[in-house]
């Protein structure tokens, strides 16, 4: 006598996880504005939070900028991770880490409380020791993509700055160098260790 054998059950893939919702430069800002997180095509991604290096260097950059900026009123100069819209439908926002907004380009009185929806001409950012380059470079990247002029990347490590334009090839200046930015602050010059010091 034969024995009938049951076929045999065919796995079925579980169902594809559903994508996560996009959101709006404004709904990324009101859920996670305290820090600690970016928003890239639309999807929130994490980012490390930066040590106190980082932000000793941040306002050694501050403070060269300001003061040159009060002595020749151009324009606008903020820190702490000023969030900034690059970029829509969707949205892609970087918290800067110092950057410079004209006053062509927003307004003496017309600071945002949210997001900055307007591009700077000059963004500055500290290299944290957790932060590999591949991610800097593509922050660098979206900056210059949304129309940024300047990106400036300081290395605390090698105390040294790497300066991007959108047409133009790296600029690497080391600690005895001097960084100018004539395309966007006319006569600033800033030896570059002093960043450091």
């Amino acid at each position: 006598m034969s024995t009938l054998l049951a076929p045999p059950t065919v796995a079925r893939p579980a169902p594809a996880p559903a994508p996560p919702a996009l959101l709006t430069a404004e709904e990324f800002y009101t859920r996670y504005g305290r820090g600690g997180y970016a928003l890239v095509k639309g999807v929130v991604t994490e980012v490390s939070m930066p040590g106190g290096r980082h932000g000793k260097v941040c306002v050694k950059v501050a403070y060269e900028l300001e003061a040159f900026v009060r002595a020749n009123p151009l324009g606008h100069v903020m820190s702490n991770d000023t969030l900034v819209v690059l970029r829509r439908g969707p949205d892609t926002t970087r918290g800067s880490d110092v950057c410079f907004v004209s006053f062509d380009t927003l307004p003496k009185e017309s600071v945002p409380d949210g997001p900055l929806t307007v591009i700077p001409e000059l963004v500055f950012e500290v290299r944290s020791p957790s932060d590999p380059w591949t991610e800097v470079i593509e922050k660098m990247l979206d900056y210059l993509k949304a129309g940024v002029k300047v990106v400036v990347i300081l290395d605390p490590k090698t105390q040294s700055a790497s300066v991007f334009r959108p047409q133009d090839r790296q600029e690497m200046l080391e600690a005895d160098q001097t960084l100018t930015i004539p395309d966007v602050l006319p006569g600033f010059a800033v030896v570059v260790g002093r960043f450091f010091e």
